[in-house]
């Protein structure tokens, strides 16, 4: 949550970027959309983790592949829904960073 927030405030109070989604309407992004969602995926991802570590020897694999097919697949919604390129860039960063941060920092968690 840390690294995605910090990379929003960059973007978004410092930048002076305006973070738009069409979902529902306009979406205006903000500091407590960045910190539900990040949370929100970190507890999916772990929770993911924890059910094939008690299914399979090779968790951190499978675990591994799928993470980063959601983080690559979940790509598809800012550069589709963001409005204007500044907005679908911003957008984009943050779903690599929250991506990176939960398949690296996730991972590391994995029983041998």
């Amino acid at each position: 949550m840390v690294a995605a927030l910090l990379d929003w405030s960059l973007l978004v109070p410092l930048g002076g970027l305006t973070l738009s989604a069409r979902q529902d309407g306009v979406q205006h992004i903000g500091a407590a959309a960045v910190v539900i969602s990040t949370a929100a995926i970190a507890l999916l991802g772990w929770a993911l983790l924890a059910i094939l570590e008690r299914r399979t020897p090779r968790a951190r694999t499978i675990w591994t592949v799928i993470a980063t097919i959601v983080c690559l697949i979940s790509l598809a919604s800012p550069l589709i829904n963001g409005i204007g390129p500044g907005a679908k860039l911003g957008l984009a960063s943050l779903h690599l960073i929250v991506g990176a941060t939960v398949v690296l920092g996730l991972r590391r968690t994995v029983r041998r």
